[in-house]
C-alpha cells in the first residue's frame, strides 16, 4: 500500500521510479520555454509587441536574465529577433504558445470545476499546466464536457 507521504511503495521498481522522475526533469526542462512563449503570444495579443522590458516586468525577472532566456529560445526556434526590436514568435514559438494557452485554459477550468476560486485556480494552473500528462489533460476535458464546464 502507498503512504500518503510516499510517492512510490516499497515494492516499485526503481525503473519506475526513476522514469518517473525523468518525466517531471523534462518538464521542468520545458517549462521556462513555454512561460515565455505564452506571455509573449499574449503582449502580442495585447499590445501589437512583445519586448524584452515587458517579459521583465512581467516575470519579474531582470533584462539580464529575460536576454538569456531569449537567446535560448532563438537557438531552439521558437523566437526570432533583432537588437533594438520586438520579439517575435516563429511558427514553431506560436504553435507552442497555443498548445500552452490551451493546456492552462483546460487545467484552469478544470480547478474551477472543482471549486476553486478562480485566483488559487489561476495560480494552480501554472504548475501544474507544465506537468500534467496528455492523457490526464484528456480525462479533464471529459470531465469538463460531461459536468457542462
Amino acid at each position: 500500500m502507498v503512504s500518503k507521504n510516499k510517492m512510490f511503495d516499497d515494492s516499485s521498481a526503481p525503473a519506475v521510479r526513476a522514469k518517473a522522475f525523468e518525466y517531471v526533469r523534462k518538464a521542468h526542462q520545458s517549462e521556462t520555454a513555454e512561460d515565455y512563449v505564452e506571455m509573449i503570444a499574449d503582449l502580442i495579443a495585447e499590445k501589437g509587441e512583445a519586448r524584452v522590458v515587458d517579459l521583465a516586468e512581467n516575470f519579474g525577472v531582470s533584462h539580464a536574465t529575460v536576454n538569456k532566456i531569449i537567446v535560448r529560445l532563438n537557438r531552439e526556434g521558437f523566437v526570432t529577433n533583432r537588437p533594438y526590436r520586438s520579439l517575435f514568435l516563429t511558427e514553431d514559438g506560436m504553435l507552442l504558445a497555443k498548445e500552452c494557452k490551451e493546456r492552462h485554459d483546460v487545467v484552469f477550468r478544470f480547478l474551477c470545476a472543482l471549486g476553486l476560486d478562480e485566483n488559487t485556480a489561476r495560480l494552480d494552473a501554472e504548475g501544474v499546466e507544465h506537468h500534467v500528462s496528455p492523457k490526464t489533460l484528456t480525462a479533464f476535458r471529459r470531465f469538463l464536457k460531461k459536468n457542462g464546464a
